[in-house]
């Protein structure tokens, strides 16, 4: 039974870490493709909504080297959006960044947060253009 107990309290440690994970760098860390929000104003705003095991949109479009405002809201279940390429990584504690797509291209979008069974198949594109 203590056993039992302590296997329980360690992976509930371990749920707690990964909930709270960042990905090393802030939502205002500038980087290729990326700006701060309060360096930069955003010619555009794109929302990302979220509920269980998938996200309002199959693709979402942006263009080339203008500025868009990405806003992350999650209507159900616990999510974020993860796009590495962009370096762009929004949940509910950061959820909104701005920044400049420079490269035209399709980006694989994923959920940030292990949610459930269907978080393999949570996925959208960004198309740049």
């Amino acid at each position: 039974m203590r056993k039992s107990a302590i296997l329980y309290f360690i992976l509930f440690a371990l749920l707690l870490t990964a909930c709270g994970a960042n990905s090393g760098g802030s939502s205002t860390e500038n980087a290729k493709g990326t700006a701060a929000d309060t360096e930069l104003t955003a010619d555009e705003e794109l929302i990302i909504t979220a509920t269980n095991y998938s996200f309002d949109q199959e693709e979402y479009h942006l263009k080339k080297g203008v500025p868009v405002k990405i806003t992350f809201k999650n209507e159900t279940g616990n999510h974020g959006i993860l796009v590495p390429e962009m370096k762009l990584r929004l949940d509910a504690k950061d959820s909104s960044q701005v920044i400049v797509p420079e490269e035209a291209g399709t980006f694989e979008m994923t959920c940030a947060i292990m949610c459930g069974s269907g978080h393999s198949g949570m996925s959208a594109k960004i198309i740049v253009e």
